[in-house]
């Protein structure tokens, strides 16, 4: 059965996340200065990173709501008791110097293009509505897309595959049309392989492996990928 549709993740797939949170708190910082038990703002930057990584989970697994996986954050990142207000504060003078910092990937609107005729296009994201509607008007892309579902809207997250079907019935699609494309390789790529779509892992970073996923390393690829569907005799790039 032919591909009909493509769902797209945003953060690290079409926009370039990890950088614009890099340059974001690393302005954020230059005003605020250090948590404490920080000597560098390498270290900063790498305990924040690992902080975004833990509490997003806790929030993906349903153990925070969105705004308490943000506010925890904070807590952790500045070793202080700070009431949801002084974190929502703190937070807010980070989210200026990030926002500053947005931009898609250079691939990203040239891959829209090309598969701009051919294919319908959604979006699911484990994040919440009103930041990735946000973000992707003013990266000037929402019109590019008929559907977009979150996951704290949505109540569930990637890899659940009940999250990837309801972004299916949402295109009134079944899930054997419809594939989707993200850099995480088992969030995104599996889980959407087992929920039945078909799954493609954007290795943007050139990790390799996981041959048991369709795998590419740039969106320049994808129309190639979609048009000759790995799964029915094309070759995976896998490496």
């Amino acid at each position: 059965m032919a591909i009909r549709a493509v769902l797209w993740d945003i953060d690290d797939t079409l926009f370039d996340y990890g950088t614009a949170d890099r340059i974001g708190m690393r302005n954020h910082l230059d005003h605020e200065g250090l948590p404490d038990g920080c000597t560098s703002v390498e270290q900063a930057l790498g305990l924040w990173e690992e902080l975004t990584e833990r509490h997003w989970a806790r929030f993906a697994a349903g153990a925070c709501d969105f705004q308490g996986q943000r506010r925890d954050r904070v807590r952790d990142f500045l070793r202080a008791a700070l009431s949801d207000e002084e974190a929502d504060a703190w937070f807010g003078r980070h989210v200026v110097h990030y926002e500053a910092a947005w931009s898609l990937f250079p691939d990203a609107v040239p891959a829209l293009d090309a598969l701009a005729g051919e294919y319908r296009h959604a979006v699911l994201s484990n994040s919440a509505f009103v930041h990735q509607d946000r973000k992707l008007r003013t990266l000037g892309v929402r019109d590019r897309f008929e559907v977009l579902l979150c996951a704290a809207e949505l109540g569930v997250s990637k890899p659940e595959a009940a999250a990837f079907h309801a972004a299916c019935a949402s295109l009134g699609l079944p899930p054997e049309e419809v594939a989707y494309v993200g850099n995480e390789p088992d969030i995104d790529a599996r889980g959407a392989a087992d929920a039945g779509l078909f799954g493609i892992w954007l290795d943007r970073r050139g990790s390799g492996g996981r041959p048991d996923l369709t795998r590419i390393a740039e969106l320049s690829e994808l129309p190639a990928v979609l048009r000759g569907d790995t799964r029915f005799g094309a070759v995976p790039r896998v490496g």
